[in-house]
């Protein structure tokens, strides 16, 4: 089935629906799927065919998502890409994926002008506000397409969307996420997420359409759901609370650096957050004190899903019922899981020879069902690794308790070995986040002569809180072993992150190991 037949089927009883929300501007949902049509109809005119490439490198808008489900009805493939990345990112995604179509905001007219003339494969620029006499006008193209246009013919495995990795270690992987992976994780969020899903839900999206929030329209428009946009291309915590109570908003999906700006500035104004069910959260660590401000504010109206790229949105979920404050000690332990496997969803822990292991002990997380990836675009030798005997080993380290909650205690390549010890960061973090004057907290490994690696800690500290170095490692001392412990703090403004708000401890690491390495 082709993903757009959500729309499509959406459109027919539910026509009259609202779809699309920004500022004044409202659209229906049988407005949406004209739109789409007649985008599609001119696309097909002007010569591309099932499956191209159609890149969209727009802010967060009701024309991305007109742009994504275009290329699905058109039986394309949609390349969304992070507004927030470089020109040099986004020259080499364009090229990577070798995008026939670029579907632009103003903002990136310039930006895009100014690696044009790198990009072999692009004969369509289209944007929403004509920059040169090369692009093309988005309203225009609308409306010289066709009323009618009908949804391509696909086969499940057909590639649907190209999920550009975060890039952290290198350049970012087009992970291929095909009909069939994006129709299971569809009903996956039905049957998980937000089970009792209907007609009445409003959306609002704050995280990128390019990741998780466009993945999560998908589901919201097989609902018939009204999308909400602010009319700022950036997060503002203060705006999207102010959303939520004028435009009644049901769901949403935020990373945890969101909620935690969302907890904040709670603090600071009165909000009525009563048509709030799912306050869905995920694609990132999130410590366990920091949750538990997150559900004074929010109560069960919270879920955390744990998922990849590679494996959209659906590995486990810590469910509504599991975020309680006042509850037994285990229940609160679980706090710190990443929740239970996902329905239809075959979740493992294995060793190095990826030999199942026992509930405690940890191993890598490993991955297997319809959600799956079917490799990376133009990449075999990664495909292979990654899809190795058909699970995909996600280079996460974690380990089950005996009731099947899964536990995440870091990346592979973020684990410390220190004399010998494995040492976990997200455990010490954890620690020291509970630590009154500490705001923020990366631990990494550092060279040691002796014990290869030794433990530090990098803090923001809450401002106009004080506390020594001495203090937070006597602090540590007191909770966990003390060969955990960190050897030395630095304190800093802030933490380096990615586009995604993830901290990118490669760049935290990096200063110490390039000295040692000059030593060496």
């Amino acid at each position: 089935m082709n993903l757009s037949t959500l729309l499509t089927q959406a459109a027919r009883p539910f026509g009259a629906h609202t779809a699309i929300v920004q500022g004044t501007l409202r659209r229906t949902y049988a407005q949406f799927d004209e739109r789409v049509n007649r985008l599609s109809g001119a696309l097909r005119e002007r010569g591309v065919a099932p499956g191209a490439r159609v890149a969209m490198l727009m802010h967060n808008g009701p024309e991305m998502l007109e742009a994504m489900f275009a290329a699905f009805r058109m039986g394309c493939i949609a390349v969304p890409i992070n507004f927030r990345l470089h020109p040099d990112e986004f020259a080499y995604i364009i090229e990577h994926s070798g995008a026939e179509v670029v579907f632009l905001s103003p903002a990136f007219n310039a930006p895009f002008d100014s690696i044009r003339d790198t990009l072999s494969s692009v004969s369509h620029v289209i944007t929403t506000a004509v920059g040169n006499h090369n692009q093309l006008d988005y309203a225009s193209i609308v409306e010289s397409g066709p009323r009618t246009f009908r949804d391509a013919v696909v086969h499940p495995d057909d590639v649907a969307w190209l999920f550009y990795t975060s890039g952290t270690t290198g350049r970012p992987k087009g992970a291929m996420l095909t009909h069939r992976n994006l129709m299971a994780m569809t009903m996956n969020f039905y049957a998980d997420i937000c089970p009792g899903f209907g007609q009445n839900e409003v959306v609002l999206h704050v995280a990128p359409l390019s990741h998780g929030s466009g993945l999560y329209a998908l589901p919201n428009v097989g609902k018939a759901a009204a999308h909400v946009f602010g009319e700022s291309p950036s997060f503002d915590a203060l705006e999207v609370l102010r959303l939520v109570q004028e435009h009644r908003v049901t769901n949403l999906f935020a990373a945890p650096t969101m909620v935690k700006r969302l907890v904040e500035a709670l603090s600071a104004t009165a909000c009525d957050l009563g048509s709030l069910t799912s306050l869905i959260y995920g694609g990132g660590p999130t410590l366990t004190e920091d949750l538990l401000k997150a559900i004074d504010r929010f109560g069960s109206n919270l879920v955390q899903l744990y998922g990849l790229g590679e494996a959209p949105m659906t590995i486990t979920v810590l469910r509504h019922e599991d975020h309680v404050r006042d509850s037994t000690p285990v229940q609160k332990r679980r706090l710190s899981s990443a929740g239970i496997a996902r329905t239809d969803v075959e979740v493992a822990v294995v060793d190095d020879q990826d030999r199942p292991l026992p509930p405690g002990e940890t191993g890598q997380i490993i991955t297997r069902s319809d959600l799956i990836m079917k490799g990376y675009w133009q990449d075999p030798e990664a495909s292979a690794q990654t899809l190795k005997g058909g699970w995909l080993h996600t280079g996460d380290l974690g380990y089950f308790d005996d009731a099947g909650y899964l536990f995440i205690m870091d990346r592979s390549k973020d684990m410390i070995i220190s004399g010998g010890e494995n040492v976990y960061p997200r455990q010490i973090e954890e620690v020291l986040i509970g630590h009154p004057a500490v705001h923020e907290v990366a631990v990494i490994g550092v060279p040691d002569p002796q014990w290869g690696e030794a433990i530090k800690a990098v803090v923001v500290m809450v401002p106009g809180a004080s506390v020594t170095e001495e203090a937070l490692i006597a602090f540590c001392g007191d909770r966990i072993a003390s060969y955990k412990k960190p050897k030395s703090i630095d304190f800093v403004g802030q933490l380096p992150k990615n586009n995604y708000g993830k901290v990118v401890k490669k760049d935290l690491r990096e200063p110490y190991w390039r000295q040692n390495e000059k030593r060496v």
